[in-house]
């Protein structure tokens, strides 16, 4: 995968943004992009659905879908870097929200995207409404200092260089010194790449895949590929599954087989399912739950499209309910494999879910490890005698990792962690995750 050093400037490590539409294209995806952030919170919707629902409602072309997201997602990524440009470059006095709505629009385009300058400046300050005349003024200033901001970004704290919380950088010195941060904090405001899997239970999907444009083989990552935008068709037709190589990594360690009885606790969306399934070759039994309702549909959608066939899928909270009753009838001796891939602080994937980093606060891991503990002392008693479980997250934090393993296998008799597997960004150039493989042996 292509990144980009860590001395890049906050605008080449960002790729340039589709063309916008021009007069009677349709929708105005600057407009488009300006309603999604000034209605996206911190602990809504999340900005990728916000993304997508406007483009579907819209009917945006590919190219025009692309830049609404380029544009909503490097905002959100730079929020505290555009505010500390913003008071740089204003002479004080009050912003209403609508207005600073425009500014940061605007400054992403002109000085993170590298969009033409009269398109960037001329049309935000034309929907900027009231505000048309501090935005022009603002933007134009930002142009003809473009070198001074990006020297205050280069010399500014790293909460303010990478716009995340003090905590979160506070934390990441302390666990990978100040050179891991620097590295840690530029992947994750650089846009992640479009890799998909491909999926070997579609027959001749080898020869399909073939006829796609621009698709390049990961080398250290068989069955990976690197592609130039999203191969809507070869998605849609379930060819391939959009997913990081880092999340092949607890199925992996899991090594399920064909013929065995595997439970995946924490199945939805069904990326990790479907792998779990191609390796099974869709034989043998694969439960797939999980605890939100809403997210089994998405669930039973995908795997249907992915042609997975050996697979049950039910509603079950484990954090809070041990298994039903009847599961003990149908699988007495237990499950041969369990996949515990448990919901988590996603301080591994900030890059790709941009909202991450404003979810946090200081306390959110030790809120995460606690329900960690509950589901993986539920999901334990179900294996069978020398059965394995691997516990996995897509988080980079000790608290949710290594420590709820030791916490919970320190209570409860019978098990050995076998080893575990660590993926850290700025080391593995993937996605963050970790993995423990678990053995019952009594």
């Amino acid at each position: 995968m292509n990144r980009r050093s860590q001395s890049s400037s906050s605008r080449s490590s960002r790729p340039p943004a589709p063309p916008s539409p021009g007069a009677g294209a349709g929708p105005n995806t600057r407009l488009l992009a300006w309603q999604i952030l000034r209605a996206w919170k911190p602990d809504g919707v999340y900005a990728e659905e916000m993304v997508d629902h406007t483009a579907r409602r819209n009917s945006l072309s590919s190219p025009n879908r692309a830049f609404l997201k380029a544009m909503v997602f490097a905002a959100l990524r730079n929020l505290t870097l555009l505010d500390a440009w913003i008071d740089r470059l204003r002479d004080g006095g009050k912003l209403d929200h609508d207005t600073r709505g425009w500014l940061r629009l605007g400054l992403v385009q002109c000085l993170l995207l590298d969009l033409p300058e009269h398109a960037a400046v001329h049309e935000t300050v034309e929907l900027a409404g009231r505000g048309r005349g501090l935005v022009n003024a603002v933007l134009r200033r930002a142009l003809r200092e473009r070198a001074e901001l990006e020297k205050f970004r280069l010399h500014s704290a790293s909460e303010i260089r990478f716009s995340l919380p003090k905590f979160l950088t506070d934390r990441w010195t302390k666990h990978f010194h100040p050179l891991g941060m620097e590295k840690l904090g530029t992947w994750s405001n650089t846009p992640a790449p479009v890799i998909v899997r491909v999926n070997k239970l579609f027959s001749g999907v080898e020869e399909k895949l073939a006829t796609l444009p621009g698709l390049t083989p990961l080398e250290k990552h068989p069955g990976f590929f690197l592609c130039p935008e999203l191969p809507l068709e070869a998605l849609a037709s379930g060819w391939c599954y959009a997913q990081d190589p880092s999340t092949a990594e607890a199925p992996i360690l899991l090594a399920p087989e064909a013929g065995m009885t595997v439970l995946d606790a924490c199945a939805a969306p069904g990326g990790k399912a479907a792998l779990l399934a191609q390796m099974m070759e869709n034989k043998g039994t694969l439960m797939a739950t999980d605890s939100a309702p809403n997210r089994l549909e998405r669930l039973r959608g995908n795997l249907q499209r992915l042609h997975v066939k050996n697979t049950e899928i039910q509603a079950h909270d484990w954090e809070t309910t041990p298994a039903p009753a009847s599961w003990k009838q149908r699988f007495p001796d237990g499950f041969d494999r369990i996949l515990a891939d448990v919901p988590c602080s996603n301080t591994g994937v900030i890059r790709r879910r941009v909202d991450v980093r404003w979810r946090l606060h200081a306390g959110s891991f030790a809120e995460m490890a606690a329900r960690q503990v509950r589901l993986l002392s539920n999901l334990l008693p179900l294996l069978r005698p020398g059965g394995r479980l691997v516990y996995s997250t897509c988080s980079i934090e000790p608290d949710e990792n290594e420590h709820v393993v030791r916490a919970t296998l320190s209570k409860t008799p019978g098990f050995r962690q076998l080893q575990t597997r660590s993926l850290v960004p700025h080391l593995t150039e993937t996605d963050g995750a970790w993995a423990s493989l678990i053995e019952r042996v009594s």
